[in-house]
């Protein structure tokens, strides 16, 4: 029999958010047994404690997130990964402001905290729902296909596939959440070099940067456009690396990092079930929003059972 856990002690990590800019400070502390894990903004006057589960996303645009209106919390993520992956069942998430903060763009910064802290186990046993039959869900807004079968553990294996070959098709597994520290959790965000500019005019990745991004490079630059995107991310031109489509300051960690982080995302996004689950996924082209469909519809599935 399981136990639940939660955090030994409470610590936080300070950052800009990746869309905002803006720096905030997460402060990540125990919780009771049964309690899940929930967010609450502290910069607001009425605080508002919201539980970290499908249906209360609002928005999956470029991330996930929690809530609607004033009190929403986003870019959850990466800390819902990293709390999934280290099997934390309770903790609260006390934010200053409205966005978790990138840092390194990877799960591995909360991971880190939480091996630091350590766990402490409780008196509850785990809340764990087994999959005993396979399940098939599409999004075909997205072209996501999931499927689920039947397994004794949690493992996952994801495939991507995008146009063109910097980034193409990769494949990316996880075994147990004994693969996770090492080969999932240090994995960065990514984005094509395309894409950066109409962020930019929509407001968002005010916090991005090649310090916790990998981007994409799909066609030759010139002279003139890395020196314009020198000045976009406050460096010198000679800083820049352009090795494999990859256009960055630091080298890849993984010859398949997309893949290992859209695995490490649906990690996170899955635990918005609210419960552990022990079942084999084999995820095709997942996302933010697609994730939280699937997740809904697993939400759905076991109460139906239920």
């Amino acid at each position: 029999m399981e136990k639940q856990h939660t955090v030994n002690k409470e610590f936080r990590l300070t950052g800009p958010g990746l869309h905002t800019g803006r720096t905030v400070t997460v402060t990540v502390k125990p919780a009771p047994e049964n309690f899940g894990i929930a967010f609450r903004r502290t910069d607001r006057n009425n605080i508002i404690t919201q539980q970290a589960v499908a249906y209360g996303v609002g928005e999956t645009s470029r991330g996930t997130t929690l809530g609607s209106g004033r009190h929403t919390i986003a870019t959850i993520e990466h800390l819902m990964s990293a709390l999934h992956g280290m099997q934390v069942d309770n903790a609260i998430v006390e934010l200053d402001g409205g966005e978790v903060p990138i840092l390194d763009g990877s799960s591995r910064p909360w991971m880190l905290q939480l091996m630091r802290v350590g766990l402490l186990e409780q008196q509850a046993e785990r809340k764990v729902v087994s999959i005993t039959e396979p399940l098939h869900f599409e999004f075909a807004k997205t072209g996501s296909v999931f499927d689920v079968e039947p397994c004794d553990h949690f493992a996952v294996h994801c495939e991507i596939d995008f146009a063109g070959s910097v980034i193409g098709h990769q494949c990316a597994e996880m075994e147990s959440f004994a693969d996770y520290a090492t080969n999932i959790a240090p994995c960065r965000t990514f984005v094509f070099l395309h894409e950066i500019e109409p962020l930019l005019h929509l407001n968002l990745i005010k916090g991005g940067s090649l310090d916790n991004a990998l981007v994409f490079v799909n066609r030759e630059l010139t002279g003139k456009q890395l020196k314009r995107l020198a000045k976009t991310f406050h460096k010198d031109v000679t800083q820049f690396k352009v090795h494999d489509g990859v256009l960055n300051t630091t080298d890849i960690y993984f010859h398949n990092e997309p893949a290992r982080h859209k695995l490490l995302d649906f990690v996170g996004d899955v635990r918005l079930v609210g419960c552990m689950l022990n079942a084999r996924f084999k995820i095709y082209k997942p996302g933010h929003k697609a994730n939280n469909a699937f997740a809904r519809y697993l939400v759905d599935y076991i109460k139906n059972k239920k």
